[in-house]
């Protein structure tokens, strides 16, 4: 078992606020009907254990969550793609989390990176009515 809940009513979006797709794809993730769990990893550390359950729920390696070319990343790594380990990794998501290549989003069991805010509404699926429509009107 995970340390990170799961839940069907819930959307649990893991994003930094300081970065623009991460301001875009809140701003689309906060459209939905469904609870929302922000979590803002510029504000909210997360621990190297949700990391690794992260990764792992992704079907990726800890090292593929950084965006290593990024600039923060590429000023104290430099441009070589520095070959990391999964500790190094894990590090620079603890210190460096403006790194994170896109933000993520958990909905029940199935978890996402989101490259492009409008990929948030596909994620979704058939389930349309988890997304309010800001030009209708529920009073007409």
């Amino acid at each position: 078992m995970g340390v990170i809940e799961k839940d069907e009513r819930k959307i649990t979006l893991y994003y930094h606020s300081e970065t623009s797709l991460g301001k875009q794809t809140y701003a689309y993730v906060n459209t939905s009907e469904k609870k929302l769990l922000a979590i803002d990893i510029s504000k909210t550390k997360v621990t190297g254990t949700q990391w690794v359950e992260i990764a792992e729920n992704l079907g990726i390696k800890i090292c593929d969550l950084i965006n290593m070319e990024h600039p923060d990343f590429v000023a104290q790594y430099g441009d070589d793609k520095a070959n990391l380990d999964y500790e190094g990794c894990l590090k620079i998501l603890d210190k460096n989390p403006i790194v994170l290549a896109y933000p993520i989003v958990l909905n029940g069991n199935t978890w996402r990176m989101i490259k492009a805010p409008s990929e948030f509404v596909s994620y979704l699926g058939a389930d349309s009515a988890a997304i309010k429509r800001k030009d209708q009107n529920p009073e007409v």
